[in-house]
């Protein structure tokens, strides 16, 4: 466990390893000081964007999807870390749809070579997930420290409680939340109980030139670095 002795604000941000999530992700990630993925927790049951998301093709919005292999016996209750490809032939798809709906983009090539070469390279889920963000992150820019919970906590609570263990366990006093469920879950109570400061990430969503018709918001990141290449870390800013 780290302590802050400093009493310096130190600002933990954190979500579970989905798959080429949205801008607002990498939003979060850039403004806070610790970023953690929650590996260790419970994949969604039903439909999420755990492994899957959205993108713009000419026939309009249309998910990419990794099929996976829940754990026999442990199906409604397997961790992230737990899941496994069901097979490596969407490689092959989502690639092959990635080049028929972005070929045409300003930045394809730079942002298809770092999508394929993850692909391509990473053979396990959360490890093809977290390669996916670093690789997106690092070339936004991004300098914030990411942590796997799997690495720093062995046991934690739910909820509100897990905030509370993670900021202990890395010496944060601030926890940056999502808007998303954020405000219906989050204990502000608890947290500041512990000491704990709750803020919200105040993203905009912004509106950029896009292939395929008019503006679709919140797809993934792909579709913005496809259009905008370097650009898009000006998104990222407070």
């Amino acid at each position: 466990m780290e302590t802050n002795k400093t009493n310096q604000p130190v600002i933990m941000a954190m979500h579970q390893p989905n798959y080429i999530p949205w801008l607002g992700y990498f939003h979060k990630m850039a403004n806070c000081d610790i970023f953690v993925y929650l590996d260790a927790v419970q994949f969604p049951r039903g439909r999420s964007f755990a492994a899957r998301n959205r993108i713009k093709t000419a026939n309009g919005v249309t998910y990419l999807t990794i099929p996976l292999q829940h754990p026999s016996g442990n199906e409604g209750k397997a961790t992230y870390l737990e899941m496994k490809f069901a097979d490596e032939k969407w490689k092959t798809k989502h690639l092959r749809t990635i080049q028929m709906n972005y070929k045409r983009a300003p930045y394809f090539q730079e942002i298809y070579s770092i999508y394929e070469q993850c692909l391509m390279n990473y053979h396990d889920f959360v490890e093809l997930n977290i390669g996916l963000i670093e690789a997106f992150g690092n070339y936004l820019g991004i300098t914030s420290q990411r942590k796997r919970l799997s690495q720093i906590l062995k046991n934690f609570g739910q909820k509100s409680q897990l905030i509370v263990d993670i900021c202990q366990a890395v010496g944060a006093n601030i926890y940056l939340s999502g808007t998303g469920g954020g405000r219906e879950y989050n204990d502000e109570n608890l947290l500041q109980a512990n000491g704990i400061e709750l803020r919200y990430d105040t993203f905009t969503h912004p509106t950029y030139p896009q292939l395929w018709g008019d503006f679709e918001p919140n797809l993934s990141i792909l579709d913005v670095l496809f259009n905008c290449g370097p650009r898009t870390r000006e998104f990222i800013k407070h």
